[in-house]
Formats: C-alpha cells, structure tokens, sequence
C-alpha cells in the first residue's frame, strides 16, 4: 500500500494497493498539494488529475501521462519528465502548467504541445527535441533554458524572458515573441551547414542584443523597433522581413541580402558589413 498525503497538513490523499507508485494510474484523481518529492512516477498516468500546488520537486517523471492534468504552481524543480506527454488526441481541457516551478527540469523529448505555461519558471530546464507547438508562455522565464532542435511553431512567448536561451537548430516559426527578451540567446546551430528557423515569427519590440543568429532562416520575419545591438546576423536569410525602426548598432550582416527587407528609419549607418541597395530611403 502507498499513501499520497497533503505537502502541509500530511492528510491522507490518497491510499493505493500498490507496492510502488511507478506505473500506476492515478487518472482523475484529486491531489491537490500532494507531497510527491523524489517519487518515482515513472510511467505513471496523471491524466487529468488534479496537481495544483503539489510538490514534485526531483520527481522522476520519464514516460508519464499527464494530459489535462492541472500543475497550476506546483514544484517541479529538478524533475525528470523524459518524453513525459502532456498532450493527446482527445483531450477535453488544456493541461495547465500556469504559474508552475520548473527550474532545471529535464523535458526532454516531452509533448508539451498547446499547454498552458504561462507565467511558469523555467530556468536552466532543458526542453532538447521537446514539441511545444502552439504552446502558451506568455510572460515566462525560459532563461538559460537549452532547447536544441525543438519545435516552437506557433507557440506564444510574448514578453517572456529567454536570456542566454540555447536555441540551436530549433523551429520557432510563426512563434510570438513580441516584446521577449531574448539577449545572449543562441539562435545558430550546433553544425557548420545547420541553422535554426524563425519564418513569420513576430519580434517587434523584442531584444536581442548580442545574440547569436548565424546562418538563420528568417524570411517574413517582424524585427519591428526590435533592439538588435550587437547581434551575429551574417549568413543569415530574413527576405522580406520588416526592420523597420530597428535598432541594428553594430550587427553584423556581412552575406546578408537586403533588397527585399523594410529598412526605413532603422540606424544602418551603424551596422556593420550592411550590403544597402541604393535605393533604400529613409535609413538613419
């Protein structure tokens, strides 16, 4: 027998007729504040249980299910969630992830699409061939978080922090980014011919000063009053995208083709290696 108890008042949440909590299923089931720090809930399945508040600090979580579940601010420090699936095919509700604790947690290969992550911390977690498309960070903290060859399509991070973000080889199309801070962030590849892709992704008023963007992909891209001092942007293919009232001071855009970019009223005077058509007007 295992009983689950309450992280605080140590009541008894629940009482399973098991001898270990991996594997087993916990579906539907309340557990609201639960005390579950460095269990083993490895392939266990969550779905649309009730997590909130719940302490899951250095949980080994690879393989579970937890698809509709609610982890609304629950501690997942450290957690190993390895292929760890938050998303399924019928699913009634969103999984929640809102407000949650997951600095340094291991989310690889996790299936993180759609969720709500919102306002989370994610600092230092490591997100490496994670699917997070269409999923929802809107003002939260991905600082230092190493996400190589993940998929970002779609999802929303407006205004959140990714500071010294590893980004490498990683598919951020149509992503939301307006307003992010994303300086120091690595947006290269981790091979001399690889290179990560940010078509239509919408970075108007983002920050993105010192970063990495070698040899990106970036056509139709919105750098839109977006502050991009001191950026690596050489090699790079951002066809059509908008640079208008860009900050571009000392960046770099020694192979890049700007005929068909929008320039007007960005400081190209201050770029460096800007190949500039003569017929652009209006630059400062």
């Amino acid at each position: 027998m295992v009983a689950v108890k309450h992280k605080v008042t140590g009541v008894v949440l629940a009482t399973l007729d098991v001898d270990s909590l991996a594997g087993a299923d916990l579906r539907e089931m309340n557990l609201s504040g639960a005390d579950l720090a460095g269990a083993d809930l490895s392939g266990c399945r969550l779905d649309n249980s009730d997590l909130t508040d719940a302490d899951l600090h250095a949980a080994k979580l690879d393989g579970a299910s937890l698809v509709g579940a609610h982890l609304d601010r629950a501690d997942l420090r450290d957690a190993s969630l390895i292929g760890a699936r938050f998303t399924g095919l019928h699913q009634q509700a969103l999984t929640s992830l809102e407000h949650a604790d997951l600095r340094g947690a291991d989310l690889t290969r996790a299936d993180l699409r759609q969720v709500l992550m919102n306002e989370s911390d994610l600092r230092g977690a490591t997100l490496t061939r994670a699917d997070l498309q269409g999923t929802l960070f809107c003002e939260s903290d991905l600082g230092g978080i190493v996400a190589h060859h993940a998929l970002f399509i779609g999802a929303s991070m407006r205004n959140a922090n990714l500071r010294g973000a590893d980004l490498c080889d990683s598919h951020l199309n149509d992503a939301n980014l307006v307003g992010a801070d994303l300086s120091e962030a690595n947006l290269g590849s981790l091979r001399p011919d690889g290179f990560t892709v940010i078509n239509r992704a919408n970075l108007q008023g983002a920050v993105l000063r010192g970063a990495n963007l070698h040899n990106i992909q970036g056509e139709h891209v919105n750098f839109r009053h977006a502050d991009l001092t001191g950026s690596d942007l050489s090699a790079g293919v951002i066809g059509g995208s908008n640079m208008r009232s860009a900050d571009v001071t000392d960046v770099d855009f020694a192979g890049v083709e700007l005929a068909t970019v929008e320039m007007q009223f960005a400081n190209f005077s201050k770029a460096r290696n800007a190949d500039i058509p003569i017929y652009k007007t209006n630059l400062r």
